[in-house]
């Protein structure tokens, strides 16, 4: 459940989930990419998640991001 996501991680999956790169969201995040991987590799373990599709269908799920 998202309840087990760290407030950091939540802002990393609605980025991730609105389509931007690694890069963009070290930018927006103020963090270096290796953070931001770290951060990716524990979400997608934490919900047990394998694609970025997963990922954007929880996202959606949870109400993290606007559809449509």
């Amino acid at each position: 459940s998202s309840d087990m996501l760290t407030e950091r991680e939540r802002e990393v999956v609605k980025l991730v989930a609105e389509g931007y790169k690694n890069r963009e969201i070290a930018e927006h995040l103020s963090l270096s990419i290796k953070t931001v991987e770290k951060h990716r590799a524990n979400i997608m373990r934490k919900l047990d998640l394998h694609s970025r599709v997963a990922l954007v269908k929880y996202a959606i799920e949870k109400g993290l991001i606007q559809v449509g």
